[in-house]
């Protein structure tokens, strides 16, 4: 039988596709008609604060959980009647999960091999396979309990990808990894996308999806606040273009006159322990381009010219409101 994801006559359906999906416990909306949809080969970073639903919506994606209502499917099998197929074609990785502790690395994974019904050679050969993809092979017959936490997150990793799933969901994954951990960790992830898998990664540890998701979503309460990619994410946060401007010869007063002149600023403010202005564009003027042309036509020379940058901590304290549950 083929548990490849379903098609129809427009196409590949939607790797992992919600519809107002809800879960409650009493009066509390853990989550709260979240509607996502994942296409082939997306990283989608679920960011929010801890107790914001992204481990529950997790969890109903991968048929632990069942939801209050909604409607969610993944690769075209809904939650509802096809957990097998789904499992087939899905690797979990929960934040925390346990280990058997008298296992060596390799009798712990071949072990989930054969609970996925990979037999024989094949068995030692996926094994050695996602071994090496996580960079553990060095450490094959080490006893779990020796692994440090970055290695024992990384074997969780090649365990969830035994059976060569197409949709990845990782909870979490660089929680309590040190920085070396988590540059490591990063790097997985972005060999992951390049071999095309679909991955929905949650994160609290923002900077961390930056480079790597194509897709954020920002959840807070069980609602979904933002849902897009990054760039559009800075847009609804930033108000404001600006720039980091210098001039050399200690100029700076000079040219902050010539800016405030100009009609498409808005504020030229001074910081002096960077030695340089910071310079506002009016609400609707984006394109800063004519400041460099400005000072030199005015016989200053030009040290710095950047715009400023807004990273995706600066995104979620703009997006979210501070609540959570």
């Amino acid at each position: 039988m083929d548990y490849g994801p379903r098609t129809t006559d427009h196409g590949l359906l939607k790797m992992i596709e919600t519809r107002d999906l809800t879960k409650m416990y009493g009066d509390l909306y853990a989550l709260n008609r979240l509607t996502l949809k994942l296409e082939r080969g997306d990283v989608y970073g679920f960011i929010g604060p801890n107790g914001a639903g992204k481990t529950t919506t997790m969890r109903i994606l991968a048929t632990l959980l069942n939801p209050t209502w909604g409607e969610a499917t993944v690769c075209g099998y809904s939650i509802y009647n096809n957990a097998k197929e789904i499992r087939r074609l899905m690797g979990y990785m929960p934040d925390f999960f346990g280990v058997y502790d008298d296992m060596k690395v390799t009798e712990y994974l071949e072990f989930f091999a054969a609970a996925y019904r990979i037999q024989g050679p094949e068995r030692r050969r996926k094994v050695d396979q996602v071994l090496d993809l996580v960079d553990l092979g060095y450490k094959r017959d080490a006893l779990v309990t020796s692994l440090s936490r970055g290695m024992t997150q990384r074997l969780g990793l090649a365990r969830v990808l035994l059976h060569e799933p197409q949709v990845l969901l990782l909870d979490e994954p660089a929680s309590g990894l040190d920085p070396r951990a988590r540059i490591e960790m990063r790097g997985l992830l972005k060999e992951l996308r390049n071999m095309g898998k679909t991955i929905l990664v949650s994160s609290h540890i923002l900077p961390e999806l930056a480079d790597i998701c194509n897709k954020i979503g920002i959840i807070e309460r069980g609602q979904l606040l933002f849902d897009g990619d990054v760039q559009s994410a800075i847009k609804q946060v930033r108000q404001h273009t600006v720039y980091f401007v210098a001039v050399a010869n200690g100029q700076n007063a000079v040219a902050r006159e010539h800016l405030e002149a100009h009609l498409d600023i808005l504020k030229v403010e001074p910081r002096e322990e960077e030695d340089c202005l910071r310079v506002t564009l009016n609400d609707a003027v984006h394109d800063g381009s004519f400041i460099p042309e400005l000072l030199l036509q005015n016989g200053l020379r030009l040290k710095m010219f950047k715009e400023e940058e807004i990273d995706l901590e600066d995104v979620f304290m703009g997006i979210t409101k501070g609540i959570t549950n």
